[in-house]
């Protein structure tokens, strides 16, 4: 679906399913240089079962138009954007690396909004090696191959994502191109390391987390190692709020190195988490 905002039209996958104002509402946030799809087995499932799913492709992205966000605190405004648009009053926020980081930024402007918060793949700070940000910007696909090596602990993905045998590294730079591309006028690559980067409001989000927060992180992630998330699962801990972390056996890409593993932690953590505000 397109939801128009007056930020931009975003586009939001939603598993195939009519929105019903009466299920819980689970957003997902991509990372840099990607799009709604990772979240496929993700955002089939729970679309199947009782949620509403909007999987979005963030401003500027693919599907979507207006500015590609050059903040997390950009970005967090669209997705507080699209929520208004639609009236969504509450919803369970998930995002993945520079996704997690506007997942807690969501919940920083807009606390009430916010029933829970999952963080895929995170890490604060989320610093971006300055080869990396500088052959984004200068060599994007040189920095696209180096990103997909580093990023992955198997180049074989399980058969629940993409099919059996399906090459993620290939499957990854794929993406990445077609993405890259998506938007002549920005370097998509490159505004999305810098943002990322630069973000430098993590631990004051995380200490005030509205909700319940679930943390999962990839054992051999070599782009947010799990224990670059140590300071802000501390933070959120100092909230009140229930925390939960979640660990699964892989690299950075959780969603389709782990896809059903990634699945179980969400889908059991929204389970064990009622939202009792929205009764």
């Amino acid at each position: 679906m397109i939801v128009h905002t007056p930020k931009g039209d975003i586009y939001a996958y939603t598993g195939g399913k009519a929105f019903k104002p009466e299920q819980p509402t689970v957003v997902f946030i991509h990372g840099v240089l990607n799009d709604h799809s990772v979240w496929i087995l993700q955002s089939r499932y729970l679309a199947n079962h009782g949620y509403n799913v909007l999987a979005i492709d963030m401003l500027g992205h693919c599907k979507s138009t207006g500015e590609a966000p050059a903040t997390v605190q950009d970005a967090a405004d669209a997705v507080i954007a699209m929520l208004d648009t639609l009236h969504i009053e509450r919803a369970a926020v998930c995002g993945h690396s520079w996704g997690s980081l506007i997942t807690l930024e969501v919940a920083a402007r807009a606390p009430t909004r916010v029933s829970h918060a999952i963080l895929v793949g995170t890490a604060y700070p989320m610093r971006v090696s300055p080869v990396l940000i500088e052959s984004s910007l200068n060599e994007p696909l040189k920095a696209l191959k180096m990103v997909n090596v580093f990023s992955r602990a198997t180049l074989c993905s399980p058969p629940s994502v993409l099919g059996p045998g399906t090459w993620v590294y290939g499957a990854g730079m794929a993406l990445g191109k077609r993405v890259l591309a998506s938007n002549p006028k920005v370097n998509l690559f490159h505004r999305g390391f810098v943002a990322c980067d630069s973000y430098d409001h993590g631990l004051e989000a995380a200490s005030a987390m509205p909700c319940p927060t679930l943390f999962v992180l990839g054992d051999g992630d070599q782009m947010t190692p799990p224990k670059a998330a140590k300071g802000l699962i501390d933070a959120a801990k100092q909230s009140g709020q229930a925390v939960t972390v979640a660990k699964v056996p892989v690299g950075h890409h959780q969603m389709s190195e782990d896809p059903d593993g990634t699945l179980f932690a969400i889908r059991d953590f929204l389970a064990a988490y009622p939202d009792t505000a929205a009764a």
